[in-house]
């Protein structure tokens, strides 16, 4: 079936050049190759030089699999600075789900000769019409009718707006893929009318220099860095490179798919492009991915999925294919040690939300204030950091909520929030109107908005992200309405909001003029929630685990031995909504004195937070959770549930459920009888357990109806932890979980501990695994001989260390090693293979660091803590593990 929209014939640029270069496209014979694969179709590839009529000269591979017959082509193009190997991969991978696939090296790139111009149309976009015109002749290509091949576009960064720019200039694309991409360049790098000047002399640095781009866009880029202002020629000639140009020309499917940790292509040029694209009655899918231009997880294997997908149904009119959803967002849940990498889950809506959906207001609280703009806008203020991205560089820092900004006294402003009430999610772009004056006839500030711990030390600027802003005419003051970066965010309870308005930034050229700035507040904080967006209903793992109801066990054990319950204390109000506080608990050995299991514990446990509870052998980590089972009494102290006080039979217990210790299964029995027992003796309904979300958890198929004598170790485990998941508890508690389970099964059930939490409850887990701790954790609780040593959010507690892993591009030679030893703040820096390693002394902190590294140019490709949890475990423990 024909799944295309109904579309006019449009000309194409230089349509008469690509009909007469036709006869000498792909000149030659080429060469063919194959890719062997085990058991996927064998790739052929064809490799060719296309001659434009002009002098340059295109390097291509046209790549096929399977047997002989038409099928829809794909054109992949790569992004700025690299050439068509860097999309081998995903095309061959298209060849063998069916597809004629066609990569290329751009002008300027790889093989291909010519000048870069940066997508201009009548060079990189022409030649795109030229590829379509090859595509048309070639045998293994599906037509829509003579010379209109059924093709579709992907890439990312340069290669997404080339496929844009396609799809406007060229009625013959049928879909579109873009990834991490600009809808219009000249916002894109001088937003608001101020020069992002780093990112583009990374673009001009990483295309070779000035002298391979065309003269004028050369010229244009010496211009404006000299200047530091971009002029209305400097914006016309990049927004004619832009997709925004050809806006009311784009109709055909559009997944567009944008980065969050991205200050060169932030998420509102996807914002714009949806907006756009969807006017004119195109379907249009948006995907905001964890990585970016600036670092993070780049999902390429999802995204490559979800490409497919939607070229399955575009483009091969396969009506099952699941494109996805209209909107998705990727959240994070923790940082994975071994790698750096974020945990990821998704959220989704049925319909795209926009960035200003769901607004609510904060207030924001702070007198008029005034600032310097200082000379020559030195020294800057520190946000994103082009090319100090990956895994290990901002984006990490931030994902660990440690503070990586940096904004100097007396070159700002802020204003700040009370503390939030619930748990805040913003997905979108906060806004706020300020008033602005200035000594000097324009203005240009750097706005941002930080999360802000409960102890006023710990800010978190979400994605490293700064709305930069210029203020024409400002002396005699102007109202200022400043849109926010848009961003993903959840803001807990407790945090504050602040607004910062800085007069400089790394990133940014500022007036080199010094001046004075007065702002002050005129609105709340307008803040977008998203109502609509819900976490994503992924498919649950194989097997893992929902946990028991010891509540209900407990009742079963005093229903057989007839104990009566004493009358309870009174439960506690204020804590109805505490999963969890222990106060003063101790417990003693039995025959002894002085010798304690536990000894005045204390702590307390919150909704949605995946608690470690960690301590060497004997530290008493088991007993405390046998009290707060109720299955033992404390001598001292309390534990309270929900406000509830624990006591052997207590209702409140009903609500938790515990996996401690494994769990005996009748072994005559099968797997499923056991939890239909198990569930009957409860007493409780039926339909109150769950029974096939826990039998879908636990994967064991056919083994279900088999006997539990016949089941091995990690058999047992699973059923055991099955068993666990009746009930859905709102408190659940496990002791040493993974025993008797493999590496994939470890990761699926740290998988669900943090899904679980993000819905409301909440988790305790007792483990050995630091590694596993670390990556599921959101706090912890440290115990050493009974006694409590620390409790805090992991970051806090990891972080604790002072000694920071700076990564280099090239080794870092002796000299330079010493210039950052004798750093303030620092008290040794080190060579490694890696890089450096550099202690911080008392006064010193990673932003200011950083901004030092940079200063002296030292060649850094990441920062990130050099602790694990084992180090600070090992720590705090001393000598008793």
């Amino acid at each position: 079936m024909d799944l295309r929209l109904p579309r006019l014939r449009r000309p194409r640029p230089r349509r008469a050049l690509a009909a007469a270069a036709a006869v000498v496209v792909l000149a030659g014979a080429g060469t063919w190759t194959a890719v062997a694969s085990d058991d996927a179709p064998e790739v052929r590839r064809a490799d060719r030089v296309m001659a434009t009529g002009d002098g340059v000269r295109i390097d291509t591979s046209f790549f096929t699999a399977g047997p002989e017959g038409r099928r829809p082509a794909v054109l992949l193009g790569h992004g700025f600075g690299g050439s068509k190997e860097d999309v081998r991969a995903q095309a061959e991978d298209l060849a063998r789900d069916g597809y004629a696939v066609l990569t290329w090296s751009a002008r300027g790139f790889g093989r291909s000769t010519g000048k870069i111009g940066l997508n201009d149309p009548e060079g990189e976009v022409a030649d795109v019409s030229r590829l379509v015109d090859w595509l048309a002749a070639r045998p293994e290509v599906r037509l829509d009718k003579d010379g209109d091949p059924r093709v579709g576009m992907a890439g990312n960064s340069y290669g997404g707006a080339i496929a844009l720019l396609g799809a406007g200039y060229d009625d013959r694309i049928d879909a579109v893929a873009p990834a991490i991409t600009y809808f219009d360049l000249a916002e894109a790098l001088f937003p608001d009318g101020v020069f992002k000047k780093l990112w583009a002399g990374a673009f001009v640095t990483s295309g070779g220099g000035c002298a391979r781009f065309e003269p004028e866009l050369c010229a244009m880029y010496e211009r404006v860095a000299e200047s530091g202002v971009p002029d209305a020629r400097a914006r016309a000639l990049l927004e004619a490179r832009s997709p925004a140009a050809v806006a009311d020309r784009i109709d055909v499917p559009t997944l567009l798919m944008q980065g969050q940790t991205d200050s060169l292509f932030p998420l509102g040029q996807a914002d714009a492009a949806a907006r756009a694209i969807r006017a004119n009655g195109a379907p249009v899918g948006v995907d905001w991915l964890a990585g970016g231009h600036d670092g993070g997880d780049p999902e390429t294997d999802r995204l490559h999925e979800r490409v497919r997908a939607w070229f399955d149904r575009y483009l091969k009119g396969d009506e099952s294919a699941d494109t996805g959803p209209a909107f998705r967002v990727t959240r994070t849940g923790g940082v994975d040690s071994t790698d750096g990498r974020a945990q990821l889950r998704g959220a989704s809506a049925d319909a795209y939300p926009g960035l200003h959906s769901g607004t609510r207001t904060v207030e924001l609280t702070g007198r008029e204030q005034r600032f310097a703009n200082p000379a020559g806008a030195n020294p800057p203020a520190v946000s994103a950091l082009p090319g100090i991205g990956g895994s290990g560089g901002l984006s990490q820092l931030s994902s660990l909520g440690i503070g990586v900004s940096l904004d100097f006294p007396g070159q700002h402003a802020r204003f700040e929030s009370a503390p939030v009430t619930r748990d805040l999610r913003v997905t979108g772009s906060p806004a706020v109107t300020v008033r602005v004056r200035s000594t000097s006839d324009d203005a240009v500030l750097f706005a941002k908005v930080y999360d802000v711990g409960p102890d006023g030390r710990q800010q978190v600027l979400p994605s490293q992200l700064v709305t930069p802003v210029r203020v024409e005419d400002a002396r005699a003051g102007k109202d200022v309405e400043l849109t926010l970066p848009a961003v993903d965010h959840e803001v807990r309870k407790g945090h504050r909001l602040r607004l910062v308005l800085a007069s400089t930034d790394l990133a940014y050229a500022s007036p080199a003029a010094p001046a004075t700035y007065t702002v002050s507040l005129k609105s709340g904080l307008t803040v977008p929630t998203a109502p609509g967006v819900t976490t994503a209903e992924a498919p649950l793992p194989a097997w893992v685990v929902w946990l028991p109801v010891a509540g209900a066990v407990t009742a079963l054990a005093l229903l057989l031995t007839g104990r009566r319950r004493t009358a309870a204390p009174a439960p506690d109000p204020d804590l109805a909504d505490v999963p969890l506080q222990i106060t003063g608990l101790s417990k003693r050995y039995a025959r002894s004195a002085d010798r304690y299991a536990v000894r005045d514990l204390s702590f307390r446990v919150d909704k949605g937070q995946v608690l470690g509870l960690l301590g060497p052998n004997g530290a008493g980590k088991t007993t405390t959770l046998r009290m707060l089972m109720g299955l033992i009494k404390p001598d001292d102290g309390e534990i309270r549930v929900f406000g509830h006080a624990v006591r052997p039979g207590a209702p409140v217990l009903s609500r938790v459920g515990a996996f401690v210790e494994g769990a005996g299964f009748l072994p005559h029995l099968s797997g499923r009888e056991n939890l239909e027992l198990y569930w009957a003796a409860t007493g409780r309904p039926p339909e109150d357990a769950h029974l096939d979300e826990a039998l879908e958890i636990a994967g064991l198929g056919d083994a279900l109806a088999r006997a539990v004598r016949t089941y091995s170790q990690g058999m047992r485990q699973r059923l055991a932890i099955a068993q666990a998941m009746l009930g859905l508890p709102d408190l659940l508690i496990l002791d040493e979980p993974t025993n008797g389970l493999d590496p994939p099964q470890i990761r699926e059930m740290r998988e669900v501990m943090i899904r679980y939490a993000a819905a409301g409850r909440t988790v305790i887990v007792s483990s050995h695994l630091l590694a596993e701790v670390e990556q599921s954790c959101t706090h912890l609780v440290v115990m050493d001989r009974g006694r409590l040593v620390q409790a805090g959010p992991v970051h806090d507690i990891i972080g604790s260390g002072d000694t920071l892993l700076v990564g280099t591009v090239t080794p870092v030679e002796e000299p330079l090693a010493e210039k950052v030893a004798a750093l303030p703040g620092v008290e040794s820096a080190v060579r490694t293979d890696e890089g450096l390693l550099v202690r911080l002394g008392a006064d010193g902190t990673a932003p200011r660091l950083i901004a030092e590294l940079v200063r002296l140019e030292v060649p850094v490709t990441s920062v990130g803590p050099h602790r694990r949890l084992e180090d600070a475990f090992l720590t705090l423990i001393g000598g008793s593990a």
